[in-house]
């Protein structure tokens, strides 16, 4: 019996082994899948920074590799915001640039001498790999290796992720989901082991997820909601109170050394959830520390006592804290945290948040466009994380249900949906291969089983014929027959007993016909190859095109649109180092780092009255259009047009949300002078106020010039106002497809004084006094 356990025991240690091989060279061609998937970019077009945002982090970046650590902290930048400036060390998430500049210091120190932009170009794709191992050891610690595997491997190629992590893509989103995913792992592994040191880690990564993005906050508020969980519905435990407890104040004190969150940290009613919750955990501690050593009538008193106090300090502390934040007229939260909360919001107080397209809610299509099958397997993952119900399973439960809704609220909170959506279809995934392979193995088995029976049963039916055959005559001879014995009784018994057995194992491990699990795994495998082929697809084509150089397809072949890059050189190359450049905000990043110009607004959005100037500028008629710009020394004007390409998301496309913007700081614009009857027209039924604004002279100035027809191909129409002169600005640069056009503002003309009637006296005397200023003086009396 000895040597049959240690061969068993053996024989496990080598399967584990084996396991743990496999996975390993699994989760290693997952990570270099991740990585390989977002270079569609680079192969397809070239190794260039994507999109608005990341232009302004690869300038930062460049900054700090250039000038060290303490310059980038103090750094006041006078090329963005003019006459403001902005001090960046205080008001930019450095995770993203210092992650990018210690990966460019440690290549460079081992000889390997990349640029600062090709480490920033390929920094979102090795973080890829990175969460996607993140999501494994995540969704182990929930139910197993198996689905770790699965989560990982989707995780890799989901498109929603990967809109936000091609390379190219340097925005902050490209390390903060990894943050993300790795905080809510080490949370969980802190509570199914209640270590201190997972628990010391766990503020570390959330201190790291501070630095990388704003959405931190959506951290120090799930996990509160989940401690509070495990409170009413109770399950607390010793490992909630050191998984909780000690990332309250040391993740709160870590996220106080952020420069940007500072004191936020404590003051702003995002985090004031945290501070509740740790209060009444400890409530809760102390209850349960009493219990086991007071009798049950002292315990009632206590926990009176407890109550009561626990009680008064939870109102003291919510009336300071109603205090801190009752001045302010949003109560302490911030604009996008309200919009999250009432999606109405934004709409109706801050137009500059409902202006940008991410913040729009999305549309069903998306959702499968992001998530794809991922949207009809997350129920079933739901329902598996119900058997059983753990602490770690009911996190991701509540980690999916809240994730849905925000995404719900904001397209480009789907990329929080992503590892959710990710983490239950692997163990929906896992479970069903689970559940279809052991009913295979089971059925086999079965029909092996009834075959040896079967041949059994023949062999001993001859040998009793033949048996019964020569028992006839010793009958006959008188022979008594012998009883069977209790060994005998037994053996028949066995079969009869084995059946009961497996059916009552094949009840409860929930065992299907075995045709039924062999068309259900064929049909999850046809289910995953074409959520493989989607992914590819979206990769390549629909997340990989930077924004800074368009394509499109014709008869003729591929068009490339370089308009962009080409007018931020001309910037470069013809205008004055100290020249100013106005323009709608969302082009403020891509100018002052390709161009190296000064603007008045850029995307950080954090002055919403000078962003509301240059709208009001753009929605006035040239004269005051001109005197607002003067004012704010602006030299040069960008627009963007794509009326003759058919290229949509440009300003004219944009204009009502500068209109409405400018409108809500400048009572005197007002949309529905631009709206003919309530809609938006660029014809000859627009309106004269949109017809003589700035922003529509300065896209159609020449336009009848192109096909002497003046036909929008983005708003399908001819335009209304085809024949007229700029006064107050001249066109200095037009790029090849008409898609950026430059002005100049003209010199202000020479004060002219009006002529005036003179009486005969003033005449006289005024030509007395030239006379006599005519004749000679010495100069030196």
């Amino acid at each position: 019996m000895a040597a049959i356990e240690n061969g068993k025991k053996e024989e496990s240690v080598l399967r584990t082994a084996f396991g743990n091989v496999l996975s390993f060279f699994i989760l290693l061609l997952i990570g270099i899948l991740a990585f390989s998937i977002r270079l569609f970019s680079v192969i397809k077009y070239e190794s260039v920074i994507h999109e608005f945002d990341p232009y302004f982090n690869y300038r930062v970046t460049q900054f700090l590799t250039k000038n060290g650590i303490y310059d980038f902290w103090n750094w006041f930048d006078d090329r963005t915001w003019y006459p403001l400036g902005r001090v960046i060390g205080g008001t930019v998430y450095p995770g993203l640039t210092l992650t990018a500049g210690t990966l460019w210091w440690i290549l460079n120190s081992l000889n390997i001498p990349l640029s600062v932009e090709t480490v920033c170009v390929f920094t979102a794709p090795i973080f890829s790999a990175n969460a996607a191992w993140a999501t494994y050891l995540l969704t182990k610690e929930v139910k197993g290796t198996g689905a770790g595997l699965t989560a990982a491997a989707l995780l890799a190629m989901v498109p929603s992720y990967i809109s936000r992590s091609v390379a190219g893509s340097y925005d902050n989103e490209a390390v903060a989901i990894f943050a993300l995913i790795f905080t809510f792992y080490l949370y969980i592994k802190t509570l199914n082991t209640g270590s201190l040191f997972y628990a010391t880690l766990n503020a570390l990564a959330y201190f790291y997820m501070v630095c990388s993005w704003g959405g931190y906050t959506f951290i120090i508020n799930l996990i509160p909601m989940h401690a509070l969980l495990c409170i009413v519905t109770g399950r607390y435990s010793s490992r909630l109170y050191i998984a909780y407890a000690p990332l309250v104040v040391l993740g709160t004190l870590l996220a106080a050394l952020v420069p940007v969150v500072g004191f936020n940290a404590v003051m702003t009613s995002e985090h004031f959830a945290s501070f509740l919750v740790f209060i009444i955990i400890h409530v809760v501690a102390l209850v349960y520390y009493i219990k086991g050593i007071l009798s049950p009538k002292m315990f009632k008193v206590a926990v009176t006592l407890i109550v009561s106090a626990g009680l008064a300090v939870c109102g003291a502390v919510m009336a300071v804290l109603i205090a801190m934040v009752a001045t302010s007229p949003t109560k302490g939260w911030s604009g996008r945290s309200l919009s999250l909360l009432d999606p109405t919001y934004a709409s109706k107080y801050i137009p500059i948040i409902a202006s940008v397209s991410e913040h729009q809610p999305p549309t069903w299509p998306s959702y499968f466009m992001d998530i794809n099958v991922l949207a009809f397997l997350v129920p079933a993952g739901i329902i598996a994380c119900f058997l059983p119900l753990s602490d770690a399973s009911s996190f991701v439960v509540l980690y999916i249900v809240t994730s849905v809704y925000f995404s719900g609220v904001m397209v480009r909170l789907m990329l929080v949906l992503a590892p959710a959506a990710c983490i239950m279809s692997g163990i929906a995934l896992s479970e069903a291969f689970s559940v279809f392979t052991r009913s295979i193995k089971f059925q086999l088995l079965n029909l092996l089983q009834s075959k040896k029976i079967d041949a059994g049963e023949t062999i001993t039916t001859d040998s009793a014929v033949t048996q019964t055959d020569a028992a006839k005559p010793a009958k006959s001879e008188g022979i008594v027959k012998e009883r069977p014995s209790k060994k005998n009784k037994k053996k028949e018994k066995e079969p009869v007993e084995k059946a009961t057995v497996r059916s009552r194992i094949q009840k409860k491990l929930l065992v299907l016909p075995l045709e039924a699990s062999v068309i259900a795994i064929l049909l999850l495998v046809l289910l995953g190859a074409f959520y493989v082929v989607h992914c590819v697809w979206a990769a390549a084509e629909a997340y990989s095109a930077p924004s800074i150089v368009l394509t499109s397809r014709t008869r003729d072949g591929l068009h490339v649109f370089d308009d962009f890059r080409e007018a931020y050189a001309w910037l470069r190359h013809n205008t004055d180092v100290d020249d100013k450049v106005a323009s709608w905000w969302d082009y403020g990043y891509q100018t002052t780092a390709m161009a190296n110009r000064t603007v008045i607004v850029d995307n950080n959005t954090w002055n919403n009255t000078h962003i509301a100037t240059v709208g009001t500028a753009m929605s006035s008629p040239e004269k005051a259009a001109w005197e607002i710009f003067n004012s704010l020394d602006v030299k040069y004007v960008l627009v963007v047009f794509g009326g003759l390409v058919g290229y949509p998301s440009d300003d004219i496309n944009k204009f009502l949300w500068m209109v409405r913007i400018g409108g809500g700081v400048f009572p005197h614009i007002k949309e529905p002078d631009y709206l003919r009857d309530g809609q938006y027209r660029i014809d000859s039924q627009a309106t004269p106020t949109m017809l003589n604004c700035l922003m529509y002279k300065l896209s159609y100035y020449r336009f009848v010039e192109t096909d002497g027809q003046a036909f929008d191909r983005v708003r399908q129409t001819e335009i209304g106002r085809k024949h007229f002169k700029l006064t107050h600005f001249e066109e200095v640069f037009t790029t090849h497809h008409w898609m950026v056009r430059i002005y100049k503002l003209k010199p202000p003309k020479n004060r002219i004084r009006g002529k005036t009637k003179r009486t005969k006296s003033q005449k006289s005397s005024a030509t007395a006094s030239m006379k006599r200023s005519s004749r000679k003086r010495n100069p030196w009396q």
